[in-house]
């Protein structure tokens, strides 16, 4: 694919925030621009990193599956966010999964490319540590919540959280803009299916939010934001 018609993302991107022109136009140049299909494998748990990923366009899911074959979704990804690039300075193995949840355009650069860039632009390593520490502050925030809330303070907090990550203002209130299978929020929020369903058939009849085709859109955000508060019951 064409690199130039991703370059204006990069200068968004957390990695190269305040990045000179020159480094954008050298982050650029050394650039991957790729099309991934829907339900496409980018990354597969416990393999070698050796590349760091952005999305582009699309919608990513990062899942997780642990010894006894439970899956967890650990985050989504939205165009213009960074994926796959801690392991690079971790232990080279991907922790997940990273899945196209729909056609997606994935930008990347090698690790020798991003370790060049690094030394000649010493900012992205700043930007870097600021990653890391926004990402482990959300796991920390994760755990806290499957230890202290209650089934339906969790999916509140999960649709909250995708609301604030991608989504959109409508005339009937905001649509999330993430295709969104009930199991995968059931997994984001770390429970069932059954309950997840049950949870959000309820909130449909009460008329919070709806779901069609893949994606929900909330209608009254206050009364969820009620529900997910830690007094709600």
């Amino acid at each position: 694919m064409d690199a130039p018609i991703w370059a204006e993302m990069v200068g968004t991107l957390n990695l190269f925030r305040a990045l000179s022109a020159e480094g954008l136009a050298a982050a650029c140049a050394v650039m991957r621009v790729d099309k991934v299909a829907r339900n496409c494998l980018i990354v597969e748990q416990g393999e070698p990193a050796k590349r760091a990923y952005a999305l582009g366009a699309g919608s990513v899911r990062i899942a997780q599956t642990g010894e006894d074959g439970g899956q967890a979704i650990i985050r989504f990804i939205a165009p213009g966010e960074m994926f796959g690039t801690v392991p690079l300075f971790t232990d080279h193995r991907f922790p997940a999964d990273a899945i196209a949840a729909e056609p997606s355009v994935v930008l990347s650069w090698s690790e020798r490319d991003l370790r060049q860039l690094i030394g000649d632009h010493p900012a992205i390593a700043l930007n870097l540590i600021t990653i890391m520490g926004t990402r482990l502050a959300e796991l920390q925030e994760r755990v806290r919540e499957l230890a202290t809330q209650r089934i339906e303070q969790r999916i509140a907090q999960a649709v909250l959280r995708l609301a604030s990550q991608a989504g959109q203002d409508r005339l009937d209130g905001v649509k999330i803009e993430f295709p969104l299978r009930r199991k995968d929020l059931a997994d984001y929020a770390g429970t069932t299916l059954h309950s997840a369903s049950r949870t959000l058939a309820a909130w449909e009849k009460a008329g919070l939010l709806t779901s069609r085709d893949l994606h929900l859109t909330i209608h009254h955000i206050a009364e969820l934001r009620r529900i997910a508060e830690p007094s709600a019951g």
